[in-house]
């Protein structure tokens, strides 16, 4: 195999020096449409390839932004990775996924990967409740942005769906359907989001006047279908069972769905059930599921914005202020929730 044509072949071959194939590179307005076209000849033909890790080591950090998701196999945080990457391709800059598995060593051992790699920036969906891994990070002088959860202080920006609201939303349709008792499908009790959402349904219930204890519980360890599932037979065994069922997430809901149907249980005509994310599948499942709907895209689009910004107020380039943008969730109303005609 041959040696990796490096810039200084390129201008040994074009008749220029390597400062001028680096312009014809990095700032092609600075060289004249006559040279630019022959070194760029030179580079095609050669098929020269700039090295991005020496040019990383020159300018002291990369043009990648890391992403740390909870789960890259829930659909909903693949669209927040589109999101996330369309606005950095088109600022010039990709993106490296990683998956924490909603495990806080994952998550602070990617972390430390990007830190190593002198990444631009991160955007980070946090699986450690107790804040020191986003704690320990902060310390590295690294600019990052967090997303799907609020910061709590002044330090980063974050960008985050009201997720109080969507738990109210699930919970007032499901009253508003005939229903006085619920359960909640949870997850994790130490991620935000479900207790935020679990808050949302208690505050439906306050509004229509009944009891707390309208609102039952099934915690699952994880927020997949499989855990849906496990949560569905738990449901079935219940002595009274309740008439509807709201989920931390779509997934989760499916899995519950699924357990309905082996089960023989008809839904919505014995149980209702909405989700929450509105993930594609939601409304392709074989009963179409209502869902609260989450801006995933664009919640992506807006922190890699955030990030980008604040990475050029650090250099000067540009003013920056912290932000915390909560976006605002829709009730998306399908066949699993709404009584017979």
């Amino acid at each position: 195999m041959g040696q990796m044509v490096g810039i200084k072949d390129v201008a040994r071959q074009a008749g220029v020096s390597v400062g001028t194939v680096s312009n014809v590179i990095n700032r092609p307005d600075t060289v004249s449409a006559a040279t630019r076209m022959r070194v760029q000849s030179v580079i095609d033909r050669l098929g020269y390839v700039r090295s991005e890790s020496a040019r990383q080591l020159r300018a002291g950090r990369s043009r990648i932004i890391g992403l740390v998701v909870l789960d890259m196999g829930n659909p909903f945080f693949v669209d927040v990775a589109r999101g996330a990457e369309r606005a950095a391709r088109e600022a010039g800059f990709g993106v490296m996924v990683c998956n924490s598995a909603q495990s806080a060593e994952e998550e602070a051992a990617y972390l430390s990967l990007f830190a190593e790699q002198r990444v631009h920036g991160v955007l980070l969906s946090p699986a450690d409740a107790t804040g020191r891994t986003i704690e320990t990070f902060r310390r590295r002088g690294i600019p990052f942005v967090l997303v799907d959860r609020v910061a709590q202080g002044a330090a980063e920006c974050s960008v985050s769906v009201d997720d109080v609201t969507g738990g109210a939303l699930a919970v007032r349709h499901l009253l508003d359907t005939g229903h006085e008792s619920v359960v909640y499908v949870s997850g994790p009790p130490v991620l935000n989001q479900v207790r935020d959402r679990r808050t949302g349904a208690l505050d439906a219930l306050a509004e229509a006047g009944l009891d707390p204890g309208n609102l039952r519980e099934l915690v699952t360890e994880r927020l997949d279908v499989a855990a849906g599932r496990d949560a569905g037979a738990r449901l079935l065994g219940l002595a009274d069972r309740p008439t509807a069922v709201f989920c931390a997430n779509d997934l989760l809901a499916l899995g519950v769905l699924q357990a309905m149907y082996a089960a023989g249980v008809a839904v919505p005509d014995d149980l209702a059930i909405v989700g929450y994310d509105d993930i594609e599948f939601a409304a392709a499942s074989v009963v179409p599921l209502t869902s609260v709907r989450q801006p995933a895209v664009a919640m992506g689009a807006l922190a890699a914005e955030l990030l980008l910004e604040e990475a050029d107020a650090r250099t000067g380039q540009r003013k920056h202020d912290h932000k915390r943008v909560v976006l605002q969730p829709e009730l998306v109303v399908r066949r699993s929730s709404l009584p017979a005609p």
